[in-house]
C-alpha cells in the first residue's frame, strides 16, 4: 500500500506541474494579449473560451496519458492488454466515470482512486479557469457599459 501512495503521490505531483504550467502560461498570454483591450465582442470572447477550452482538455489528455503509461510500466503484462486499453482505463478513472468494464487486480486498485482523486483535483482546476476567463469577459462587457 505504501508503495501505490508513493507512486500515486509522484504521478500527482507531475500531472499538477503540468496543468500549472499549462494554465498559468495561458492565462499570461491572455493577459499579455488583452491588456487593455475588452473581450467583448463575441467572436473575440468565443474564441478566447473555445482556445482556453481545447488546451485544458489537451492537458488532461497529457495528464491521462502519463497515467497509462505508469499503468503500463508498472503493472504486470496481463493487467492492461494494450497502451490504447490503459488510455481507455485512464480516461474512464480520471474522469471518474468508472464503467467497470476493466477493474485492476487486488493490488493495483488504490492506484485507480488516487488516479479518481487527481483528476477530480484537476478538472475543478480548470472548472475554477475557465469560471475566471469567462468573468474577466463578463467584467470588461460592464465596464465597457459604464
Amino acid at each position: 500500500m505504501l508503495k501505490i501512495s508513493l507512486i500515486g503521490s509522484v504521478l500527482i505531483a507531475i500531472t499538477v506541474v503540468i496543468h500549472a504550467a499549462g494554465t498559468t502560461a495561458w492565462v499570461r498570454y491572455l493577459g499579455r494579449k488583452y491588456t487593455g483591450k475588452s473581450i467583448i465582442g463575441g467572436r473575440r470572447a468565443t474564441l478566447v473560451l473555445v482556445n482556453t477550452a481545447l488546451i485544458v482538455f489537451a492537458l488532461h489528455a497529457i495528464e491521462i496519458v502519463i497515467w497509462a503509461g505508469a499503468y503500463q510500466i508498472l503493472m504486470p503484462v496481463n493487467e492492461l492488454g494494450s497502451f490504447e486499453e490503459a488510455v481507455y482505463f485512464s480516461f474512464v478513472t480520471f474522469t471518474t466515470l468508472g464503467y467497470g468494464d476493466i477493474t485492476l487486480s487486488e493490488g493495483w486498485r488504490l492506484l485507480s482512486g488516487i488516479e479518481a482523486l487527481n483528476g477530480i483535483l484537476l478538472v475543478g482546476w480548470t472548472t475554477a479557469m475557465i469560471f475566471a476567463v469567462v468573468q474577466n469577459i463578463w467584467r470588461g462587457l460592464a465596464d465597457h457599459n459604464n
